[in-house]
């Protein structure tokens, strides 16, 4: 009885057709009561439309393997902060050609209810959808029902069927981003992408072998003798120095809370961490990763086993804002003991002022002693946005004059770092990853470490 009531009851919808064909009925009704000559003709029209809609009826649900089947296909996991591809597939089951109108319901957190599409379907057809999904957060986002219209040729209803197609499928960091930075820098092509190229001083590498010459390798290092030989330009390849520790270490205090694009800093600095970590580890470095607020969180020791890779994005992926102010005493303590070698330490935070770097100052001296230490932080866009607006009113100069106030107060916190021999990158959010690689890149070709 309960299988009974949700097909012909919850699932079934009438449709504008159905209104139309039963509004003539009515209108023809209302004529034969001024014109008795229209005599039995309203009561044909409403015999013909109950049996076309009996008729639809017994199209949709009496034909024997019958149907139209739907499927979501997603991914194992998102990719924070990218466009993730979803794909539905239909394969149309009925022995005519149906009209389908598909809703997807996607996880809470896109807050989007406009997931729809409409196509005709041939005979045992089968036609996939796509459409796109940009995550902000980090976390496990659940999709619900998939739900299929369905209308016959005669199109009075539709029938709804409601695929099982529940799934829970967790966010991660970046790790699309990840993957085009490891191609771009495979292939010599990050200067595509904003990232320097940065001359190399010298060449105290050991030599590793003598390969033919591709697109972006250094002219200086062309073996012209072998070059002769095989008769084509053949390069000198040098491994650089391995086995160097690089350490991101990222502030989740409130700090880090503040949102750009939808997404925190805290975000960014996650997923340019990744990417970090993952070009590190192709270069043979050791890469490692400690996160803390007012208290100490992750802490990942430096390591390029197969592995490491997977433990720093599991590691990224649990962290969540704090919502305390930092405590880089407790960091530093951390660092002196834990870090036994001479490290690259990339401190991902945030300053909006000298006195709160002033605060904090005292250890980062501390930690620069004993390593590398570059400190990134974030310009503020809209800040920066408003120093450069044109103002036309008192209050419009009195806004811009307080927005070039807090411009130049970052520019002397890089000036301020400097001063002490900190390294330090300034850089706005969405440039995070670039200008990151980039200083890594420059410390390696500098030989800094």
């Amino acid at each position: 009885m309960r299988n009974i009531v949700r097909l012909f009851y919850l699932d079934l919808f009438l449709s504008k057709r159905f209104f139309i064909a039963w509004g003539i009925t009515a209108f023809l009704f209302l004529l034969a009561y001024f014109f008795p000559w229209l005599g039995f003709l309203p009561y044909i029209a409403a015999l013909t439309t109950t049996l076309i809609l009996l008729a639809d009826i017994a199209l949709l649900y009496a034909v024997k393997n019958g149907g139209v089947v739907s499927t979501r296909i997603a991914p194992a996991r998102l990719s924070n902060s990218d466009d993730n591809e979803i794909f539905i597939t239909s394969n149309n089951r009925y022995p005519f050609t149906v009209k389908i109108g598909i809703i997807d319901e996607i996880p809470y957190q896109f807050q989007k209810r406009d997931i729809w599409f409409e196509r005709a379907l041939e005979v045992k057809e089968r036609s996939t959808f796509s459409y796109q999904l940009r995550p902000v957060k980090r976390g496990l986002y659940s999709f619900g029902k998939l739900r299929t219209f369905v209308q016959s040729p005669i199109g009075f209803i539709q029938r709804r069927f409601n695929e099982d197609a529940e799934a829970n499928v967790p966010v991660y960091p970046s790790f699309l981003q990840m993957r085009k930075y490891e191609m771009l820098a495979i292939s010599n092509r990050l200067t595509d992408y904003g990232l320097k190229k940065i001359r190399r001083l010298g060449h105290s590498m050991e030599f590793e072998q003598i390969k033919a010459y591709v697109q972006g390798d250094d002219y200086r290092t062309l073996n012209w003798k072998a070059s002769a030989r095989q008769g084509s330009l053949m390069v000198n390849s040098y491994i650089d120095e391995r086995s160097q520790h690089i350490y991101c270490i990222i502030d989740k205090s409130r700090a880090m809370k503040m949102p750009f694009h939808g997404l925190s800093l805290l975000d960014y600095a996650i997923n340019a961490s990744l990417v970090l970590a993952n070009i590190a580890l192709k270069k043979e470095d050791k890469a490692g990763l400690i996160t803390f607020a007012e208290q100490i969180g992750t802490v990942l020791p430096a390591d390029r086993r197969s592995t490491q890779l997977n433990y720093i994005m599991e590691a990224l992926y649990k962290e969540k804002t704090r919502y305390l102010e930092s405590n880089l005493e407790i960091l530093y303590s951390t660092v002196r003991y834990t870090l036994r070698q001479r490290s690259l330490i990339i401190l991902f935070t945030n300053f909006e002022s000298v006195s709160a770097l002033n605060r904090q100052l005292p250890y980062l001296k501390k930690i620069a002693k004993y390593h590398l230490l570059v400190v990134i932080f974030f310009e503020n866009i809209e800040v920066k946005n408003l120093s450069q607006e044109k103002a036309e009113s008192i209050e419009g100069i009195y806004l811009k004059t307080i927005a070039e106030k807090f411009v130049y107060e970052k520019k002397l916190l890089v000036r301020e770092l400097a001063r002490h021999g900190i390294q330090s990158v300034l850089t706005p959010p969405e440039h995070l990853t670039v200008n990151t690689i980039n200083k890594y890149l420059e410390i390696k070709a500098k030989q800094r470490i």
